[in-house]
């Protein structure tokens, strides 16, 4: 499966935000990569730079390579409503997004792995393709053999699901999707108009 593999403290200086997560690295430097760091002088970026640099970060954020986050906009475009809104509820909707969301998965990475690797089920059934969107109304679990995992058990006992569109049942390793997000719920910093002005060209 094609991912990005390559160093992510990088990616989030080069963003100036933890793009993968709580990144102790990021917090100690967080200033441009580079020899020269924070000293060295920038070019002001075109309009065309500033776009570009939204949809590399939204793509980085999400675990998504060109041609899926190329085919996910298509996909968006032809939804009713706003183009920006549905990409964003389209990426939120994905499987292992939401596997991240309820608290089963430290990072979109290991929740991308965990469903790999067969660990988690969608109404009762595993499902191992993590660009599965998920629709109101449907269950997500552990799979029982796997809710002895230390590591699922680790990350449930240190977070829970704090989103409103998200029903998280603790004791069985559940979590229901209720809802679509509004954009306004979503916590991620993400300007989606730059994203459409860019494909628009």
């Amino acid at each position: 499966m094609a991912r990005y593999t390559g160093p992510s403290t990088k990616i989030a200086r080069k963003f100036g935000e933890p793009v993968f997560g709580p990144d102790k690295s990021y917090e100690k430097k967080n200033y441009p990569p580079g020899q020269h760091g924070l000293a060295k002088k920038r070019k002001k970026s075109s309009e065309y730079g500033i776009q570009l640099k939204e949809k590399q970060k939204v793509k980085y954020t999400y675990g998504l390579l060109e041609r899926q986050f190329r085919n996910l906009y298509e996909k968006a475009s032809r939804m009713k409503g706003r183009k920006g809104e549905n990409l964003i509820l389209l990426l939120e909707t994905r499987l292992d997004n939401l596997v991240f969301r309820m608290g089963i998965a430290p990072s979109r990475a290991a929740a991308r792995q965990l469903v790999n690797h067969c660990h988690i089920v969608v109404n009762s059934d595993i499902c191992n393709i993590p660009s599965t969107i998920v629709k109101p109304g449907d269950l997500i679990g552990v799979r029982e053999r796997s809710k002895s995992l230390e590591i699922i058990q680790d990350n449930v006992s240190r977070s829970a699901s704090r989103f409103s569109w998200i029903e998280w049942d603790g004791n069985d390793l559940t979590g229901k999707l209720l809802n679509l997000p509004d954009r306004t719920e979503i916590p991620e910093t993400i300007n989606e108009q730059l994203i459409v002005e860019l494909y628009s060209k």
